[in-house]
């Protein structure tokens, strides 16, 4: 399959809104689900976004910004996986592990910009001191612009531009070098996973882990969304039992300052 020019000029225009989206984490449709399905959608494959979106949310799910540090990024892993699986034919697990140079490329480009940005705080400052709002906004903006152009820039020339060669390059590889892609992309939404659990799991709330691990795994299920339902479940009677034990703490801290506030300190006892 083929990314004609309109298609091409859309997901880059859609890395623009993304990017901007991503730098200054607003409404979070930079996350690889709505990468993925959005991309799929334009490229007429609504049915691989969606798959490719559920892997790649599941591989960058542990994957997020901390301080100064910079994850793989999650925009064009998703375009790129969606993208590459559509041109070549590859499984949206394969596309996954062929889309991490690309993720890893924006990565540094944006970790550039972190360093070469601070060049401006100073000019900033003194815009700032000398109430001058209107440079001020203008240099304020310009870090925006630049990532938003960058990021719209890089997602056409990979989408577009380079699908020509990227093609020809995957479908060289030897079938032992796509099986071991294909592999990797399999692991990659249990590393993932893995990571997210590592930072939030606590230890009451295994005995959950494992009751979703088992229903998903051992019953036979069209789908997963009876395990979406038994967590819906098991959250809404963690929330109202907590809720309870709230409750009776209140009401229980408020008898013991009734009784104290009875009382008589000059009755000598």
């Amino acid at each position: 399959m083929q990314v004609t020019l309109m298609q091409g000029l859309l997901i880059g225009l859609f890395a623009i809104i993304a990017g901007i989206d991503f730098w200054l984490e607003g409404l979070y449709i930079f996350r690889p689900m709505i990468v993925c399905t959005v991309t799929g959608a334009i490229l007429g494959n609504l049915t691989l976004g969606i798959i490719a979106g559920g892997l790649t949310e599941l591989a960058f799910a542990g994957l997020t910004p901390v301080g100064g540090t910079q994850p793989p990024n999650p925009i064009m892993a998703g375009i790129m996986t969606v993208v590459l699986a559509y041109t070549t034919g590859k499984t949206p697990s394969t596309a996954i592990g062929l889309s991490l140079p690309f993720s890893i490329l924006m990565q540094y480009i944006i970790l550039f910009y972190y360093s070469a940005f601070s060049v401006l705080t100073k000019k900033l400052d003194s815009y700032a001191s000398q109430v001058e709002t209107r440079k001020f906004a203008r240099l304020a903006l310009l870090p925006t612009v630049l990532v938003a152009l960058t990021y719209g820039i890089i997602a056409f020339l990979c989408v577009y531009g380079a699908q020509e060669p990227m093609k020809a390059l995957v479908n060289s590889m030897p079938v032992w070098l796509s099986h071991g892609f294909e592999i990797a992309g399999n692991i990659l939404p249990a590393v993932g996973f893995g990571l997210l659990l590592k930072s939030m799991l606590k230890a009451e709330y295994v005995p959950y882990l494992l009751l979703g691990f088992t229903a998903a795994c051992f019953i036979k299920f069209g789908n997963l969304m009876p395990v979406a339902v038994i967590g819906v479940a098991l959250a809404f009677i963690e929330f109202y039992h907590n809720k309870k034990q709230t409750d009776n703490e209140k009401k229980l801290k408020a008898m013991v300052e009734n009784i104290s506030g009875n009382g008589d300190d000059n009755d000598g006892i």
